[in-house]
């Protein structure tokens, strides 16, 4: 049975979805992302692009090139919803679906011929229907692997259908830089440069022991991504390995009495997304960026899984005690791991662990109604707040 792999790539999502909410947008440089000095990009609309602005560029880049853009901090409650839409799409057509960010999935649809005429119609139809219903553009790529998709998707965008049939897949991949390559980044894209090699049809063809002398054990899996060879199978809706949150601060931190408010901050947050999907955990992880742009992490391991705010804070908080202050913090996050279902129950032996569930639980539903400020601890409120 001849494989075939569909990857759907949203246009330009959450700058689109928010163009598609307000009709004023329409035409605009929008661009979505963290809008304080240390601020990134996440999304910028086809418009905003011409100008130079791209995922990932520091915010004060892209204000600087294009200083007309409509900027916007995002709604990632409102694009969350909006993947659910898509993903149910998804799901209409093929049963193995596997998301691999909000805005794009793989979907394997080997064997459906008797349902469709063609693969790529499929993807068409897919296209379509997320059009009709959500007013959204995706791209596409239809191929027999993975790679080959996801590089195709990415080929004749916005709103693109790009095809790779058996055969084609060097014809396809011949002139496309050898940057593009899954596990390439700068460092081994300039070494290629320095063996002659810049597209992906000069790296299939270079004398394998060459490749191997400089690549070693990641020798043949370059190649047989150059030849267009890709097994790895789509596999649908895998649990998270872990969940939480950072964050970038505007100036640097200093003091540890702020650390600790933003600390609490961010477990509340990683708590209410541990409820949400049903989650508890055993590894509470700190990290820390510091002025100077060195990152450490620290983890500790509890004897059971939790999802209960203080437990993860006061878990949080004893590992930041541990890290010297020696230099200003630019960043901070906390991360829970090894995660299992939560089974209805916080611990065998505390009534009182139970009871502190209830009432985050009554928290969750307050704000899942009136907003993520309808309750806050008095420590979170601005100096300004409390006057």
């Amino acid at each position: 049975m001849q494989r075939w792999i569909i990857h759907i790539d949203m246009d330009a999502f959450f700058a689109a979805v928010e163009q598609r909410d307000n009709p004023k947008l329409h035409g605009q440089p929008v661009i979505v992302g963290g809008l304080g000095r240390r601020g990134v990009v996440s999304t910028a609309s086809y418009e905003a692009r011409r100008y130079g602005v791209h995922s990932a560029m520091p915010m004060s880049e892209a204000r600087r090139r294009c200083p007309h853009g409509i900027y916007l901090p995002g709604n990632h409650r409102k694009y969350g919803k909006v993947a659910a839409d898509i993903r149910r799409i998804l799901a209409d057509f093929s049963p193995a679906v596997e998301p691999l960010s909000l805005d794009e999935a793989f979907l394997d649809v080997s064997g459906m011929e008797w349902l469709y005429s063609d693969p790529p119609e499929i993807a068409r139809k897919i296209k379509q229907r997320i059009r009709d219903e959500l007013e959204l553009t995706a791209s596409a790529g239809v191929a027999p692997n993975k790679f080959l998709a996801k590089l195709a998707s990415d080929w004749k965008k916005p709103d693109g259908l790009v095809v790779v049939r058996p055969g084609q897949e060097q014809a396809f991949l011949k002139d496309i830089p050898v940057s593009r390559l899954w596990g390439i980044g700068g460092k081994s894209a300039n070494l290629l440069q320095s063996l002659g090699v810049s597209t992906i049809g000069q790296l299939a063809r270079i004398d394998m022991g060459v490749l191997a002398k400089h690549f070693g054990n990641s020798a043949e899996p370059l190649r047989n991504l150059a030849l267009g060879l890709d097994d790895r199978p789509v596999i649908p809706d895998h649990d998270p390995k872990s969940i939480g949150n950072e964050v970038t601060f505007e100036e640097d931190l200093h003091s540890p009495e702020e650390l600790e408010t933003i600390l609490l901050a961010l477990t509340q947050k990683v708590c209410r997304r541990l409820r949400q999907s049903g989650l508890s955990g055993r590894t509470i992880t700190v990290k820390m960026r510091f002025a100077s742009f060195r990152t450490i992490t620290r983890s500790r391991t509890l004897g059971e899984p939790t999802l209960l705010d203080h437990t993860i804070f006061e878990t949080a908080q004893a590992i930041l005690g541990t890290v010297p202050l020696a230099e200003g913090v630019r960043l901070l996050g906390v991360t829970v791991s090894n995660l299992h279902p939560y089974g209805g129950q916080t611990s065998l032996f505390s009534l009182e662990d139970d009871k502190h569930l209830k009432v985050c639980q009554t928290i969750d539903k307050l704000k899942d109604r009136f907003g993520e400020t309808a309750v806050t601890r008095g420590r979170l409120l601005l100096p300004e707040m409390k006057k």
